[in-house]
């Protein structure tokens, strides 16, 4: 096993926050070491009856992984400019320079909100909401994807 090392989820991006989600939803996660250039690379192992498959595991960066957290965790995902409509288009105010927010609530008797933010990305700013609700603000991940 890899050493771990101890990250504030709000610092977590790449492969480290794709392993953060994968422990918060509890995945059986596998890393893939650098070849042909590519980094350390985060991978999901599905085990069937028979079948044994190893799966990219990217929510921070793809919307299949990361989208139905959003539903899952039922989050609120805004822009500050998102409803400003700057010469005349109705996405105007979307764009590189927004700074995406993400919030949930986390279950329990103590429940509190759990918040994520990026400069760019809703899907960063998603998935660093939820390791924050189910992991806490700070999180243990492999040194091997910081």
């Amino acid at each position: 096993m890899t050493e771990l090392i101890e990250v504030k989820t709000a610092d977590l991006s790449g492969e480290a926050l794709n392993w953060a989600v994968g422990k918060a939803e509890r995945l059986d996660l596998l890393m893939a070491p650098p070849v042909y250039g590519n980094p350390w690379r985060v991978f999901v192992r599905y085990a069937g009856e028979v079948t044994t498959r190893d799966v990219r595991y990217a929510p921070q960066e793809s919307w299949t992984d990361g989208g139905p957290l959003i539903d899952k965790y039922q989050l609120t995902v805004s822009s500050p400019l998102a409803s400003v409509h700057r010469h005349g288009g109705p996405n105007a105010g979307w764009g590189p320079s927004n700074n995406w927010s993400a919030c949930t609530w986390t279950k329990g008797v103590t429940g509190r909100r759990a918040i994520g933010h990026h400069e760019t990305s809703a899907l960063v700013a998603a998935c660093r909401a939820i390791v924050a609700a189910k992991l806490g603000d700070t999180v243990q991940v492999p040194k091997e994807l910081i």
